[in-house]
């Protein structure tokens, strides 16, 4: 992996706002929020001791710009040291853009990806019968289901057709139907940034990235930044019951998130985000390269709906949420015989990348050879405690000191 300010910075640079993570050195050594101007990578923890709690603030591109901060260095240095095989733990290396937030992500929001769910279901997660069904299916419902709206009059009718040919899935139910669906993806804190190893199961032969557009919400449920994520996924577990979600979705280092967060501001706002273009590159160390790419706008439920879908009266998240959009399309390239689609190989570089978030880069590898994760909340308050940012500090609510 080759990390540099050129292959990961968006295309407009360090013109948006934007923050981050970083693992610094020092006594103890630990996380700190970070930003990004275009003289190097800046140390802004006086703004906040966390991201969830600059991101709940009243205006956080204000506190961002309005903190001076600590230079740690040169961007493209601290870049190149976030690549896990190169890392020298001595010198600052870049984490998830993301702490305390929970990790939730919307499933089956776009129509190539709600066909390849159901096809998965149909096949009991057997790879080798993928194409069949998938030729067998697209004869009964087609592919262009972009156009219906969930929950609509005209989505309930195909709804009907469906069931009457008894090919309704549980997953058409959510792609078609008026509720979304909403999981938790991964623990707070347990999220692997730029650079680092993302994990595949070792029992898992059928499995592939999943390129995302991540929103970052509030705690009032406003949307105040967008960044780009990886929702790794056991295609074959997933296909056998979708019970096996959280064995399919949730590993060791299956969730990536990066390389930074985007405030919104003067220079990146909603409509940005409705009309992104995310991009997926594979390249593997066997010579094979997979390329696709496609657009929020083909979603079928608009960003805004997701979030209320997921916080409101019935569901709260105090330190806020980041919430992945959905899988935009899932490769189907055949990569090692006619008609077995694609799976993972072992060192495999996966890059998504998208104009105004940049590139968000990693190699596979399996989940029991990643360093397990072991920095969780606890941890967190500590080390901070430990560093003095959470001295004299007011929780949000105007409380008692910390």
């Amino acid at each position: 992996m080759k990390l540099s300010a050129e292959s990961c910075l968006p295309t407009d640079g360090t013109v948006g706002t934007l923050v981050g993570r970083a693992w610094i050195p020092g006594d103890p050594p630990g996380p700190a929020l970070v930003t990004v101007r275009a003289d190097g990578v800046w140390d802004i923890s006086e703004a906040a001791p966390t991201i969830s709690e600059l991101l709940n603030a009243a205006d956080p591109v204000r506190r961002v710009r309005g903190t001076p901060g600590r230079n740690l260095g040169d961007l493209d240095r601290i870049l190149a040291n976030s690549a896990a095989e190169a890392r020298d733990p001595a010198l600052p290396y870049l984490l998830a853009p993301c702490d305390l937030q929970a990790v939730k992500a919307a499933g089956v929001t776009f129509a190539t990806s709600l066909l390849e769910r159901v096809i998965e279901e149909q096949a009991r997660g057997d790879a080798a019968k993928a194409e069949g069904i998938r030729r067998s299916i697209t004869d009964i419902i087609g592919t262009d289901l972009a156009s219906l709206k969930p929950g609509s009059e005209a989505a309930m009718r195909v709804k009907e057709v469906l069931l009457a040919r008894g090919a309704w899935s549980q997953y058409l139910e959510v792609g078609i139907g008026p509720d979304a669906e909403v999981f938790t993806k991964c623990q707070p804190l347990s999220a692997v940034g730029l650079g680092a190893e993302i994990g595949i199961h070792p029992a898992s032969t059928w499995n592939n990235p999943e390129p995302e557009l991540v929103l970052v919400v509030n705690a009032a449920g406003a949307i105040v930044g967008a960044t780009l994520g990886n929702d790794v996924n056991l295609r074959d577990v997933e296909g056998r019951s979708a019970l096996l979600l959280g064995k399919a979705k949730d590993n060791n280092a299956s969730t990536a998130v990066g390389p930074f967060i985007r405030l919104l501001d003067a220079s990146f706002g909603i409509d940005d985000i409705r009309q992104a273009e995310v991009r997926l590159e594979v390249a593997g160390e066997d010579g094979f390269r997979l390329a696709g790419a496609s657009s929020l706008s083909k979603i079928s439920r608009d960003v805004l709906d997701l979030v209320a879908q997921t916080i409101g009266p019935n569901h709260q998240y105090p330190d806020g949420f980041m919430l992945f959009t959905g899988t935009m399309f899932a490769p189907v390239e055949d990569r090692y015989q006619k008609g077995g689609g694609f799976t993972h190989a072992i060192g495999d570089i996966v890059t998504i990348a998208s104009p105004k978030l940049g590139r968000l880069i990693n190699r596979v590898n399996h989940t029991d050879k990643i360093a397990p994760w072991s920095f969780g909340a606890g941890a967190l308050m500590q080390n901070l405690a430990a560093r003095g940012l959470l001295h004299g500090r007011e929780n949000r609510w105007g409380g008692t000191p910390i």
